[in-house]
C-alpha cells in the first residue's frame, strides 16, 4: 500500500513537472504552477479569439477582380470574394449581358466565393477589359449588399 502512494506521488511530481515545463513556468508549488497553467490556457483562448476574429475580417473584406487578355479573342477572369447568395449567377449574368461565352470554368466556395475562368468574345473590339472588371465588381458589390437583406 505504501508503494503504491509512493508511485503515485512520483507521478503526480513527473506530471507537475512537465506541465511546469510546457507552460514555462517559474514556480515549484502545486497551487502555483496549476494557476500559471490557468493564466496560460487563458493567454491562449484569447489569441485564438483574436486570430478568429481577424480571419472573419480578412473573409469579409477580400475581392479582387482581374481580366487579363489570353489568346485571340479570349481572356482570363480571376475573381476572389466573399461567400454570397448567387454571387455565381450575378458573374455568369454580367458574362452574358457583355456576349461573352464561358470556355472554362474553376469555381471554389470554401471559405470564399473564387473562380478562374477564361472567357471568349465575339471580337476583340467587343470586350474592354476596364468594363468588364467594373462590371464584374459592381455585380459583387451589388450581391454583399443582397446578401445582408
Amino acid at each position: 500500500m505504501a508503494s503504491r502512494r509512493v508511485q503515485t506521488k512520483m507521478a503526480m511530481r513527473s506530471k507537475l513537472h512537465l506541465l511546469r515545463t510546457l507552460i514555462n513556468s517559474k514556480s515549484v508549488k502545486k497551487n502555483y504552477i496549476i494557476l500559471d497553467a490557468f493564466i496560460y490556457i487563458m493567454k491562449l483562448r484569447l489569441q485564438l479569439e483574436a486570430i478568429q476574429r481577424e480571419y472573419q475580417q480578412l473573409l469579409n473584406h477580400v475581392q479582387e477582380v482581374k481580366v487579363e487578355k489570353f489568346i485571340g479573342t479570349r481572356f482570363l477572369v480571376k475573381v476572389t470574394c466573399k461567400k454570397g447568395k448567387d454571387v455565381l449567377v450575378s458573374i455568369l449574368e454580367v458574362f452574358e449581358d457583355m456576349k461573352l461565352i464561358v470556355v472554362q470554368a474553376r469555381v471554389t466556395s470554401r471559405y470564399f466565393f473564387g473562380m478562374e475562368a477564361i472567357v471568349e468574345a465575339e471580337n476583340e473590339a467587343t470586350l474592354d477589359v476596364r468594363a468588364l472588371t467594373r462590371a464584374l465588381q459592381m455585380a459583387i458589390h451589388k450581391q454583399s449588399f443582397e446578401y445582408l437583406k
